[in-house]
């Protein structure tokens, strides 16, 4: 998967995606980052990448040009700031096809979710662009754009750290990233479900031992244990999520059990 991500601070990323597992995916070529500063597509002397709005009020907007230039030149694969690139004008030719999601960072767009992200890891290349100020001019949301995705119900300085979010959910999708073929399949929200709880040596510290059954050896009983788990933990923490999750009648028996035990303990 090809990744590239806009931004007025592209440092801000280098820490983070040159370490651990996004390092390890970009060695072996499952995962191609590109960061690209925005203010590099600006116009003028002094590349000028914000006004404030019209009509007044607080803040300042992130400028078209920048945008739309950054995004044409990506799309013709030249991947630089070329001076014959239109700073208004969207080529027809690009945005005929948007088989690569044009995809802005933005408080007011859907929720991410770990669906989501199996959307989005279906493509061969992602474009993220990173906000700011106040926000982005309207022109690029309508005319640009094919997505707004937001990572929560709180404001950001920047898009840059939901940018963050988003390559790294994605990425860990990407077969091959994560060595085991089924590993990302077992993570909470894969399927419906929160994870539940995982053990691993001293057997016993502090006299709190691993439950008998993940030492048993017995791989059908640890699965089915595991699962009891998932789902007592998505009960108790998470409950909406039991509504859409795909549920087969020995889970359904066994969350009948659970509902039981609470009424008897409130009485």
């Amino acid at each position: 998967m090809h990744i590239d991500i806009l931004t007025l601070f592209p440092e801000m990323f280098t820490s983070y995606t040159n370490e651990s597992i996004l390092k390890r995916a970009q060695e072996a070529g499952y995962l191609r980052l590109r960061r690209h500063n925005i203010r590099d597509y600006a116009i003028g002397k002094h590349r000028v990448t914000d006004e404030p709005p019209y009509g007044g009020g607080g803040g300042m907007i992130l400028k078209p040009e920048p945008v739309f230039r950054a995004v044409e030149a990506l799309l013709q694969g030249s991947g630089g700031a070329e001076e014959n690139v239109s700073p208004l004008t969207p080529h027809p030719s690009l945005f005929a096809s948007r088989s690569s999601p044009i995809i802005l960072m933005s408080p007011q767009g859907r929720p991410f979710s770990q669906k989501v992200a199996q959307e989005l890891a279906q493509h061969e290349r992602l474009i993220l662009i990173c906000g700011r100020y106040e926000g982005v001019d309207e022109r690029v949301r309508q005319h640009l754009i094919t997505d707004e995705i937001s990572i929560g119900d709180y404001v950001l300085t920047g898009g840059e750290l939901a940018a963050m979010v988003i390559v790294d959910a994605v990425a860990r999708l990407l077969p091959g990233v994560l060595g085991a073929e089924d590993a990302a399949k077992t993570d909470s929200f894969a399927t419906g479900l929160l994870e539940g709880p995982h053990y691993t040596r001293p057997e016993t510290f502090r006299d709190w031992s691993v439950p008998e059954v993940l030492r048993s050896g017995h791989a059908a009983n640890i699965a089915r244990w595991r699962r009891e788990q998932a789902l007592r933990r998505t009960w108790q923490r998470r409950p909406e999520l039991l509504e859409t999750a795909d549920l087969a009648e020995e889970d359904k028996q066994f969350l009948r059990t659970l509902a039981q035990e609470e009424m008897e303990h409130d009485t």
